[in-house]
Parts: structure tokens; sequence; C-alpha cells
């Protein structure tokens, strides 16, 4: 994930999605608006310092808030790269929480039906999903 602007100075800021560890609810390339300092619960995204390589931020579903940190999870299974590889995070590297995404429009959707279809879903709230703890649970 790349933020523009390296230190958030405004309550909000604008980061952009690489990789599919989010994948379905967020796709390589989406916008995210980004509300630094907001407070969070479990089943809210957020943007994270990631806790081995601290200059790299991540974008993760947080799952349980716990004693040193938050445990968090990728909407995508499949995809590796969160709490189930590098333990918790701590509470000091979550930086904001999302609030919204932009899909860009992509070239392949130049058919009438593709724009009407982007155009409908382009912008969308990013919300709280419980059902993420439900499933650690389960396990």
């Amino acid at each position: 994930m790349s933020e523009q602007g390296r230190e958030p100075r405004a309550p909000f800021g604008v980061a952009e999605v690489t990789g599919p560890s989010m994948y379905p609810t967020l796709k390589h390339g989406d916008q995210l608006l980004v509300h630094y300092g907001a407070e969070v619960k479990a089943g809210d995204v957020a943007v994270l310092r990631h806790p081995l390589q601290q200059d790299l931020l991540i974008v993760k579903r947080l799952v349980e808030r716990r004693e040193d940190g938050w445990w968090v999870l990728g909407d995508n299974p499949g995809a590796e790269g969160d709490s189930r590889l590098f333990g918790t995070v701590p509470h000091d590297l979550l930086l904001g929480r999302v609030r919204g995404r932009y899909r860009p429009f992509a070239e392949d959707q130049r058919s009438v039906r593709g724009v009407v279809s982007w155009a409908f879903s382009a912008v969308r709230p990013v919300l709280c999903d419980r059902s993420v703890s439900r499933r650690l649970r389960a396990r």
C-alpha cells in the first residue's frame, strides 16, 4: 500500500491499495479515504505500519483487540501478510480507520454497461464487518 505524503498532518488522507489481501472488499489500485487518529473497533478496516517493516503501510481488518495490540486479518483468506504471519500489531502502529474507497475507471470498462456499472460502484463506504471476528473464533 502506498500513501500520498509520509506523515499524516490532517485528519484525513488518501492511500492506495496494492496487492490482493483485502479482496473482495478492496482491490489493487483502489484509493482509500483514511481518517487518521479515529477511534476504531473490531471489524473496522484500518491503515497500520507493518510490525516487521515499519516504513511499509498495510491495510487490514481489525479482528480483536488484545493486551499487546491488534490481531488483524486480510479479507482474502488465501493471501498472506497478516497476524497469522507476524502476530499482533502494537497499538502505536495503528494510524487510522478507512472510511471509504474510490475505484478508478479501468480501461476495460469502455462499454456502456461497463461505464454504468463503474458509475454505481466507484465510490463506496468501507463498513465494519464483525463476521471476520466470528470466522476467526470458528477455526
